[in-house]
């Protein structure tokens, strides 16, 4: 990890800079695949999972028989702690049920706005290195409080043409549809367009690699919704004199494990707690089963010396983290001044990870600085909401004359005549 000291504002650009990859330079070829998707359907899919995954399906839908064994194959341990992140997830995303209420902006005018769930949403859970299946979690759950009518599923198939038994029992659990075995830009572009087996969705969420973003992206344009834009996942700590060495470290390492373009910042205001750390994160690195890759998530990652809390919390709005842990004395207070941040854990009991799998908060979140304009995946991520309109006689009266004269000036004469008629029938 970098050590920096005391940086100057004009400095603070660079510093901030992600290990992000331009997926525009990927464009074409995931064009390609697309287009294969969108015309060949299934049996592209079933191509590509050939090429890519490594893997011969003779089909893509997962039968209710490999539902069934998975779950003999999931340990009760595993299955109560799933369950319990799932009670969490559900308790947290039901309470943001939105309640629409009727106003009357005049006498004669109501208005309203009524919540209508997405009724086909496609979920993405990757493979790769690790199998999501909290995140199977994280986006089913809030879809069924939702409404939603279909929910379907797609996850790459390991070499043997199996899923994951963990993100089967997951999906049951959760409501899921149909599961399919599609990975990559071939199961965006299933759920986007629809093939003989998948059906298509109105919009698309989860997370993926590179190739994915540029698909989601893609598909986006003008075809299908997609949940937000997402990039390498990263963490900051911000700390002071307060913060415990092994915990920040712990923190710091939990999100260089994802991937070797995730990145973890450490901004403190204590010159102690920087070395520690840093000799911290050194010990703990050489016990992760999975350090090679945390390891070069490291190369990315900063522990960062500021002079005060103002600034650190000036930088901290800057880099607009996607999980940002506040491990200070008077956290509450620190915490009223963040307004840029896809998620915030307060104190130093609430690891990042808590987020990642039970606390019930969700923890599919903006990236890439995006925490600056948009949300983390909630209940409204699956939502729509309708507005409604009644106008009686009064009302009419009331604003009809208004709306005439805005028309006229607007030079949108029928506009103005739709109420004029109405004028004049009531006169």
């Amino acid at each position: 990890m970098k050590l920096i000291k005391y940086p100057s504002k004009e400095q603070w650009t660079e510093l901030l800079k992600r290990p992000a990859l331009n997926t525009e330079s990927l464009f074409d070829t995931v064009r390609s695949i697309i287009n294969k998707v969108k015309t060949e359907g299934d049996k592209a899919v079933l191509e590509y999972e050939a090429v890519f995954d490594k893997v011969t399906l003779s089909a893509l839908a997962v039968t209710s028989e490999e539902i069934q064994v998975a779950e003999s194959l999931v340990s009760d341990e595993l299955k109560a702690a799933i369950s319990l992140a799932k009670q969490n997830i559900e308790t947290f995303h039901s309470s943001q049920r939105f309640v629409g209420k009727k106003v009357e902006t005049m006498n004669g005018v109501t208005c309203w706005q009524k919540s209508v769930g997405i009724e086909k949403v496609g979920l993405y859970i990757p493979g790769g290195t690790a199998p999501l299946f909290s995140t199977v979690l994280m986006l089913a759950v809030p879809a069924k409080i939702a409404g939603c009518k279909e929910i379907v599923l797609c996850t790459p198939p390991d070499k043997n043409g199996d899923i994951h038994p963990a993100i089967l029992f997951a999906a049951q659990l959760a409501g899921v549809s149909k599961i399919f075995k599609a990975g990559g830009v071939q199961a965006i572009a299933a759920m986007a367009y629809g093939t003989e087996s998948v059906p298509k969705v109105y919009k698309i969420f989860g997370p993926g690699n590179q190739y994915v973003t540029a698909a989601k992206q893609l598909v986006s344009l003008r075809d299908v919704a997609i949940d937000m834009p997402a990039g390498p996942s990263e963490v900051e700590v911000l700390a002071d004199a307060s913060a415990n060495p092994v915990f920040v470290a712990a923190d710091l390492l939990s999100q260089a494990e994802h991937g070797i373009d995730s990145q973890a910042i450490l901004i403190t205001t204590s010159e102690k707690l920087q070395t520690e750390v840093m000799a911290e994160v050194e010990r703990q690195l050489a016990e992760l089963p999975r350090r090679e890759i945390a390891a070069k998530s490291l190369e990315n990652s900063k522990l960062i010396l500021v002079k005060d809390l103002d600034e650190a919390l000036e930088l901290t709005n800057a880099y607009a983290p996607e999980h940002l842990i506040i491990e200070t004395e008077n956290y509450m207070e620190v915490a009223e001044r963040v307004i840029n941040a896809g998620s915030v854990f307060l104190g130093s009991l609430t690891p990042e990870s808590a987020g990642d799998y039970a606390s019930g908060t969700n923890h599919t979140l903006p990236t890439n600085g995006y925490a600056k304009a948009y949300s983390g995946v909630s209940l409204d991520s699956f939502i729509r909401k309708i507005t409604f309109q009644e106008i009686l006689p009064e009302g009419i009266k009331a604003i009809g004359p208004a709306i005439e004269e805005m028309a006229a000036n607007e030079q949108l004469d029928a506009h103005k005549n739709a109420v004029t008629v109405r004028l004049k029938s009531l006169a």
